[in-house]
């Protein structure tokens, strides 16, 4: 199904409507889903943007964990990381900013801890916890559910000149900026001892062990 926001005011739309495209993208309901279109609509509101589809690069977006909520906002925003106009700090918290690039006007959204607990003690009735907060997230008071708070964001998340050169080390090319110098030298960032994977080296098995086999 095809987004339905663009021209239109995601404000405007039913929150059961805005549930089913951040499902739909993330293959199912959950606490999260719903604490992601919540912040969505929070984070669109404080920094004036109605239809974030029709906003292009206007529009940009810095997630803060690599979880359900994410997937909502990138579902409601059109915000990616092929377009660059969503960002991944990987702090490990339930956060995201909203940047409006016009107008220069930056929020970030986060979620309470204590949402969890209220929750529970706002719908008694439901026993699974999960459940709970699925049930309460939809309409919990938004000052109960999350902090708002009008940040200015570092530049260089929202720009970087399209550069791109070549590591002194394994050869391969770094683009837009993200090398490092080390001792003097451009290196990418695995060089320079970032490395989230390490070479395979298949185990040579001795005859030894072969034969107690």
């Amino acid at each position: 199904m095809e987004p339905q926001d663009v021209g239109r005011g995601i404000h405007e739309r039913p929150f059961d409507d805005l549930i089913a495209e951040a499902a739909r993208f993330h293959g199912h309901v959950c606490p999260g889903t719903v604490l992601g279109v919540r912040m969505t609509l929070a984070g669109l509101r404080e920094v004036g943007v109605c239809a974030p589809r029709a906003a292009g690069k206007s529009l940009v977006v810095i997630v803060e964990i690599d979880r359900c909520a994410t997937d909502a906002i990138e579902a409601l925003t059109g915000a990616s990381l092929g377009k660059r106009t969503l960002k991944h700090a990987d702090f490990g918290k339930t956060a995201a900013t909203f940047v409006n690039v016009t107008s220069g006007v930056s929020t970030r959204v986060a979620a309470r801890d204590s949402a969890r607990a209220l929750a529970r003690q706002r719908v008694p009735a439901v026993m699974d916890p999960r459940q709970a907060q699925m049930v309460a997230y939809r309409d919990m008071p938004e000052g109960d559910l999350l902090t708002l708070e009008r940040v200015v964001v570092d530049a260089a998340w929202l720009t970087r000149r399209r550069v791109r050169v070549p590591c002194a080390a394994c050869g391969e090319h770094v683009n837009y900026e993200r090398e490092v110098q080390v001792g003097g030298r451009t290196l990418c960032r695995g060089c320079a001892g970032e490395r989230y994977y390490r070479r395979y080296e298949p185990r040579h098995i001795a005859p030894a062990e072969v034969r107690a086999s």
